[in-house]
């Protein structure tokens, strides 16, 4: 908060801040008479701030929030690699293993259909935000958990149709697919809290408000990890034993947390934004909220996210199935890979977040050089990512593994394909960062036809390089095959980076026309 004595533009100055206006704006509006002061003044605080501070003001949350996402999904699997085989009836724990690999991949495959929920709600609301229009942010919150809570009563619905549907595509393993159907029977009732958080999460973000999502993420994410191994191995306290559900409990444990997260975004938004946003927002508000031509152009937008999220599904599932097919080890090493491979992200997306919050708030707020500064320096920082997790994995590849897993077979397979590892964070940086920026500036449209390259130059490469290397071979060409679904992902996020980069010009003047009170970007 600006402690400046005096006159009632400090109370204006105070709110343009917070709503989004330019610098340059409110040096424009206080330029002449007594107010000098006040424009030097606020040059000064342009300087100091800079736009590398707004975007660590807004990238350090996610950042810390997202450290803790990968670490969920090391436990999950650790746990499952950790839990006695044999009480399953199993030989292996690579079953295990896959059994949560499966699992996950089908809650990816139903939740990443919702991606709109996120994408779209945090462009949208940025923009609002930097025109300064607070009441339709609340608008955009209201239609987005609305549409939330419809989809997850349509999902649990369909849930037994979903699941029959799912394995006609994905091929598994009979041990791996009975545990992968009692997970997702569990965790499906998590559906109304998972959808509705997306919605919250991308609302927070447009807000320019890093901490509140951090605060949600961070609350599922501690309550996932300590309930999965309380309720999966067990628990003694003083003279309290309880001796663990096993398999299930990683479950059970990821829905409670789902529902502790939902609360607290609640909570967040009654105590931080109910007199600032929502006042005199009410039922018939929330009504109209369905109404307009702001609805179509939701609809619109979410249109093109969700064919891109097809993409992403087609990609996800073709690699785990793919990996499936060539048994429970290659399936059980290539999930461990993905999620070592895929920690540079959870940094990354921090930057990508900021760089969406504060596209949309200069998009709104007409400042064309704050979105161009905000491309770069967002891309700087990214970059920056990208070398150190080439360290990282250079340096700590097999301790990562073995974390990971105490199964030798698994562990030595892995470690034959840690050199994908260095390859993929500056193409995976690059293609996220550009989410980001597309995002912010609601370019729904180039953003799906890069996802529609990215999923051909996939499957390409897996069916070239299987004609090439493996031919008609069975699972005995296992090693092989995960070299080539490894290139074939790393096509993809270069596909990726090359078409965003390309078209990123063109499409923005063609979406924001040219013009004096218009963006350049």
């Amino acid at each position: 908060m600006i402690q400046f004595p005096g006159t009632k533009v400090y109370a204006e100055t105070e709110t343009n801040l917070k709503y989004g206006k330019s610098f340059r704006e409110m040096q424009k509006n206080l330029h002449n008479g007594p107010n000098d002061y006040i424009c030097s003044f606020l040059s000064v605080c342009q300087k100091l701030m800079g736009i590398n501070r707004e975007i660590l003001r807004l990238a350090v949350p996610s950042i810390l929030a997202n450290i803790t996402v990968p670490i969920v999904g090391m436990v999950d699997i650790a746990v499952a690699g950790h839990l006695d085989p044999t009480a399953a009836g199993l030989t292996s724990a690579a079953a295990l293993i896959g059994g949560i690999a499966i699992g996950t991949m089908l809650f990816d495959l139903l939740y990443w259909n919702f991606g709109f929920l996120r994408i779209g709600t945090g462009g949208l609301t940025a923009q609002a935000y930097g025109k300064g229009d607070m009441q339709e942010s609340a608008r955009i919150l209201s239609r987005s958990i609305g549409i939330a809570l419809a989809c997850a009563a349509a999902v649990i619905i369909i849930q037994t149709i979903f699941l029959k549907a799912a394995f006609l595509v994905v091929d598994c393993t009979p041990e791996v697919r009975e545990l992968a159907t009692g997970y997702f029977g569990i965790r499906i009732w998590a559906a109304p809290a998972t959808l509705s958080l997306m919605a919250f999460k991308g609302w927070f973000i447009g807000m320019q408000d890093g901490v509140s999502p951090m605060i949600t993420d961070l609350t599922v994410n501690i309550m996932n990890t300590v309930l999965s191994i309380i309720l999966a191995i067990g628990i003694s306290v003083g003279g309290i034993t309880f001796g663990g559900m096993g398999f299930d409990g990683i479950a059970l444990g990821t829905v409670i947390a789902q529902y502790s997260g939902l609360l607290s975004a609640l909570a967040i938004v009654l105590i931080k934004y109910r007199s600032r946003v929502f006042k005199g927002f009410g039922i018939r508000s929330a009504m109209t909220s369905f109404k307009g031509d702001e609805t179509r152009r939701f609809f619109s937008l979410n249109t093109d996210l969700f064919i891109r999220s097809l993409c992403f599904i087609g990609i996800y599932i073709g690699f785990t199935t793919i990996a499936a097919g060539y048994g429970d080890l290659v399936l059980a090493a290539g999930s461990i890979l993905m999620k070592i491979m895929m920690l540079f992200s959870y940094f990354t997306d921090g930057f990508a977040y900021a760089g969406e919050a504060l596209t949309g708030r200069f998009i709104g707020c007409r400042d064309k050089d704050g979105v161009r500064k905000t491309v770069k320096a967002v891309f700087a920082w990214s970059m920056g990512i990208a070398v150190l997790f080439m360290a990282v994995y250079a340096v700590s590849g097999d301790r990562l593994v073995g974390i990971m897993t105490s199964d030798t077979g698994v562990i030595g397979m892995a470690r034959d394909y840690l050199p994908w590892l260095l390859l993929m964070p500056p193409a995976g940086c690059a293609a996220f960062t550009w989410d980001g920026i597309y995002i912010g500036a609601t370019a729904s449209r180039t953003m799906r036809n890069a996802m529609l390259w990215a999923i051909a130059g996939f499957f390409a490469v897996w069916i070239a390089g299987r004609a090439i290397f493996i031919g008609k071979g069975t699972t005995a060409s296992g090693p092989a095959a995960l070299h080539i679904l490894l290139a074939a992902y790393f096509t993809h996020l270069v596909i990726r980076t090359v078409c965003l980069s390309v078209r990123y010009r063109k499409t923005a003047d063609r979406a924001i026309p040219q013009s004096s009170d218009t963006i350049d970007i």
